[in-house]
This record gives C-alpha cells, structure tokens and sequence, in this order.
C-alpha cells in the first residue's frame, strides 16, 4: 500500500512566528526543507508565478494546440477544466486577457454540453431505488456502488447539502452520513465502494479527502479523515481528482471552517511538496503526470489552480465541487 505515496517526512506544524524572511534558514537542509520556513505570504508568491507560468502551458496544450476547438468539453479533462482555471487566474491576478479567453471557451462548449442536467427531484428518486434500511440513498456505477466523491455518495451528498431539500429528503441525506461515519475504517480512511475492506485508497474520487470536504459541511468526522490525508495523502500523483493538488484541499476547507493555522500549515506543506518536486519527479517517471497531463483534473492544470488558491486562503474551493 506505502507505494502509492510518499512518506511525510515533513514537520506536523511550524508556527509562521517560526518562519524566517529568507532561505537563509536550516543552510543545511533541502530545498523542501527550506520553503516550509519561509513565511506563508512568500510561499504564496512563488506558487503564484510557478501557477501563470504552468497556466500558459495548459493553455496551450488544451486549447492553443487544438486549433481552438473543443474536442473535449468536460470540466474533467477537457477545455471547460482550462476555462475554470483562466477564470481563477483572473481572480487573482485581473488580466482581463485570462478572462476574455475564458469566456471564449465557455461560449465554445455551450452548445456541447446543452443536453446535461442535474435535477434534485430526480436525484432523490434515483437514490431511493437502491437505498435500504441505514441508507435510504444509494446509487450505482459501472455496476459498483460508489462511496467516493467523484462518482459516489460523498460526491452526491455534497452537491445535496446545498440544495433545498423537504424535511424527509434533508432526513435521508443526514442517514447517508451516519451511515458512511459508521461504516468507516479503523484508521479513519472510507471504503471506495459499498462492502469493499481495502483500505487503500486516498483521493478525492475515491477515500478520505472527498469525504472529508462534504463533511465538513456537517461533521468533526472531516477531522479524523484530515489526519488519514496528512500521514497517506502524498499520492505518486499530482492531480487533483486523485493526487496531491486535491488532497491539499482538505485542510485548506478545515482552515477555512475551524481557523485552525495548524491546517493552514499543512495547506503549505503540501503545495511546498508539488512546488519543490513535482515536475522533477514527473519527468523521472517516478510521479504520474495523469493520463490527460494539462487537465484540470488530473494533471498540471490542476496544480496551477491550487497555487493560485493558496493566495486566498479563506476563500479557497475546490475547484467546481465546494459552493
């Protein structure tokens, strides 16, 4: 199971009163070693320029090289997910330039994706017909029942924490998570699928991290699965449907829900981690780089996102899944 991630080597917590104004600091350590003790507003400025720099790389591998051309619409891995990242590097640097073109790609998939909707109703009405007992919701994909956040019940319990339910649909949501709490690992991780005891998985998509951001809209459970991403959460990969970049959303949620600066810090481990070495361990084949390499989900794109949230702490999302 080790081989899935990398062992956190890294200080549970350093204090910014601790940090120093310069890589001056531990002249015997690594680079890593060296970023965490820089203060957290000149983290963030190096994330921020590493961020632009990968942006402009994702656009042109996913839309540039395109001949601008939507081949793939999805916010998954195709060009609305390189959309939703110009829009966040306007937020943050106001170029309009970034939003100008984001609109342009919008406009583009429009017509493609006219036919998608998600409607509560049905929703419900789906959930109902393989719900039972303890879990009066419960859906099916590729003939596995899901409890993860991509295609799952977590996934599908967030989106209806924040929607207008009646007061027996607000029932069956709170049963869903009782019933996901109790059926959770020793450790603290969750099974990615209905009956499953392998306790393998950390992502968004499937495991702890997914889990942890629907509950921390309603639970102290998002804490215990904070801890399962901090010890086993630096995947061998770097995206952010089931790599490192999601993951660190988790605490970046919990900083934002409790004002804990303990989350806050392993916020920027995590991101000093991708920043540090990434892209080496990318080309060494050591990291996976996603199978769609610039998208927003599984590869670089992913990853410039998060740097750019790392400005705005208190604000930060992850991206198109938390309102």
């Amino acid at each position: 199971m080790a081989d899935r991630f990398f062992p956190n080597n890294m200080p549970d917590f350093i204090p910014e009163t601790s940090t120093v104004t310069s890589s001056s600091t531990a002249e015997t350590g690594d680079s890593l070693t060296k970023l965490l003790h820089l203060p957290y507003k000149s983290v963030c400025e190096i994330l921020k320029k590493s961020a632009l720099q990968l942006k402009d790389a994702v656009v042109k591998e996913t839309w540039g090289r395109n001949g601008k051309r939507v081949q793939d619409y999805s916010l998954y891995t195709g060009a609305l997910g390189t959309a939703f990242l110009l829009f966040e590097a306007y937020q943050v640097t106001n170029d309009v330039t970034d939003l100008a073109l984001s609109s342009q790609i919008i406009k583009a998939c429009d017509s493609a994706s006219r036919s998608s909707k998600e409607i509560v109703t049905d929703i419900i009405q789906e959930g109902r017909k393989l719900g039972k007992g303890r879990c009066p919701l419960m859906y099916e994909w590729h003939g596995k029942k899901y409890w993860g956040a991509a295609h799952g019940l977590a996934g599908i319990m967030h989106v209806l924490l924040d929607m207008e339910l009646t007061p027996e649909e607000q029932g069956n949501v709170k049963s869903v998570l009782r019933y996901m709490m109790k059926g959770r690992f020793p450790g603290g991780n969750y099974p990615s699928s209905e009956g499953s005891e392998s306790d393998r998985l950390v992502h968004w998509c499937h495991g702890a991290p997914g889990i942890a951001l629907t509950l921390a809209k309603a639970s102290q459970a998002a804490m215990d699965a904070a801890e399962v991403v901090w010890n086993r959460g630096l995947l061998k990969r770097v995206g952010i449907c089931h790599g490192i970049s999601g993951n660190t959303y988790v605490f970046l949620a919990l900083y934002r829900t409790t004002g804990n600066a303990e989350y806050l810090y392993r916020a920027k481990a995590f991101a000093c981690f991708l920043q540090d070495r990434a892209q080496r361990l990318i080309s060494e084949g050591i990291m996976n780089g996603g199978d769609r390499p610039y998208s927003l989900f599984e590869g670089l794109g992913g990853m410039a996102y998060l740097f750019m949230d790392m400005n705005e702490p208190s604000e930060a999302r992850f991206p198109a899944y938390e309102l």
